[in-house]
């Protein structure tokens, strides 16, 4: 057992749950024998507690670090901050550039309200749309968070979230007179959506604007034109992916405006700072309820997001990561096909994974997280590219990963089996409380 699993182990007993991010519990990747914790990070490189160094080709922070980990010019921005004093009982004038800057990248929206964490900030938009549209009702389509408006959805659904990324979430705690106030539907099914609109009185449609997939012909265009025929306030969440493809949100792509945008993770490169951007007559009714935070207003998070935008406007990563993205995608199905295995492949390039086709899917996943693990590497199947991927360590991986599908279509055919290949539990795939 390594530093870092007796340290989890230590941290069950203390924390429910492990950690503070599902995301980032070993047993997503490899119960018993993950590391779980780091002592440093700098470009793609981790190192545990042990001192050992690896190659992150995998999540890369949750996605929040597409600079790279310790982008050199952002983290001397946040000590100058540091050095001057962080926080006080005046605002810090960095909130109010950070506002002109967004707005700037946003011509359609005229406010923005920030905060620390994508969970609030889609809380405080939701908050906000309902008392802008004097209705309860949402319409939601994709991940939002943890909050209670959002985990309504599976309030007597056990279903309402399975289709949305997380499956076994159980909306205990969450008030039962909740139930029927957010109602889910299926990305790029037009149909569903509006049955709903046409069946119950909604002031909210909340969705991603892609993921996995991208919008059929057409399809954003009709969800605006919906939710303008009705005077549903239309909320697209980019805390994934703005900033992926273009110098912001990732609707830009498409020509079509939303009521209000949520921005996150990539904004700081890994600073915490979120922001909710919407019209004025929209914004303006957080005026009319209340919506406040004492560390909102911390200088750390703006400081940091100011000069990731600089740098960003500089570099347009997302041209990078997109080719990067693309290159790493086109070779998972090169391998697949090599081995004689099927895979699907899913996500914007930047934030591309697969899966493989089986019923033993998930243990091969375990499999290859941990040989990969054992070569200098933490990878799953999922890989967030960041500009610290140069092709070289790109090419690595994937030759390292060439080794490992030729053993798992051993598996398949039936000349090995898995079971005997891995040496602890199998990874999680959804939500399961831990003993």
């Amino acid at each position: 057992m390594n530093t870092g699993q007796d340290l989890y182990k230590k941290a069950k007993t203390l924390i429910p749950g492990g950690t503070m991010l599902l995301s980032k519990r070993p047993e997503m990747f490899l119960p018993e024998k993950w590391p779980s914790y780091y002592s440093k990070a700098s470009g793609c490189y981790v190192w545990d507690l042990d001192g050992n160094k690896y190659t992150d080709v995998s999540i890369m922070g949750i996605g929040t670090n597409i600079l790279g980990y310790g982008n050199k010019e952002v983290d001397e921005a946040v000590a100058e901050v540091v050095r001057k004093g962080n926080m006080s009982t005046f605002n810090c004038p960095e909130e109010v550039y950070l506002a002109e800057e967004l707005i700037h990248m946003n011509p359609w929206a005229d406010m923005v309200r920030f905060a620390r964490s994508g969970g609030e900030a889609n809380a405080i938009a939701v908050r906000i749309a309902r008392a802008a549209s004097g209705k309860d009702k949402v319409a939601v389509c994709g991940y939002h968070g943890w909050h209670d408006w959002y985990l309504s959805t599976n309030l007597g659904n056990e279903e309402g979230l399975s289709r949305h990324l997380l499956p076994g979430l159980d909306p205990a705690g969450v008030p039962q007179n909740l139930k029927g106030t957010v109602l889910p539907f299926l990305y790029n099914d037009f149909e569903e959506l509006e049955n709903l609109v046409k069946e119950h009185n909604i002031g909210v449609i909340k969705m991603e604007v892609q993921r996995n997939m991208p919008p059929k012909e057409g399809y954003l265009a009709q969800v605006r034109k919906l939710a303008t025929d009705h005077n549903i306030v239309l909320i697209f969440d980019e805390c994934t992916s703005g900033f992926r493809e273009t110098y912001g949100p990732i609707f830009k792509k498409y020509g079509v405006e939303p009521d209000m945008t949520v921005l996150g993770k990539t904004i700081a490169n890994g600073y915490a700072l979120t922001a909710v951007v919407g019209r004025r007559e929209v914004m303006e009714a957080a005026q009319r309820t209340f919506i406040s935070s004492t560390f909102w207003t911390e200088r750390i998070g703006p400081a940091a997001a100011l000069k990731t935008l600089e740098v960003m406007r500089d570099l347009e990563p997302w041209n990078y990561i997109t080719e990067m993205g693309a290159y790493v995608t086109q070779n998972w199905q090169r391998l697949a096909e090599t081995h004689r295995l099927k895979i699907d492949t899913f996500g914007i390039p930047s934030l591309a994974g697969f899966a493989f086709q089986s019923g033993e899917a998930l243990k091969y996943k375990t499999f290859i997280t941990q040989e990969m693990l054992k070569k200098g590497y933490l990878a799953s199947t999922l890989l967030y590219s960041s500009m610290a991927h140069s092709k070289e360590i790109i090419d690595g991986y994937l030759s390292e990963l060439d080794g490992l599908f030729n053993t798992i279509h051993q598996c398949e055919s039936g000349e090995l089996a898995i079971d005997s290949l891995l040496e602890g539990p199998v990874c999680h795939g959804g939500f399961k409380r831990l003993n």
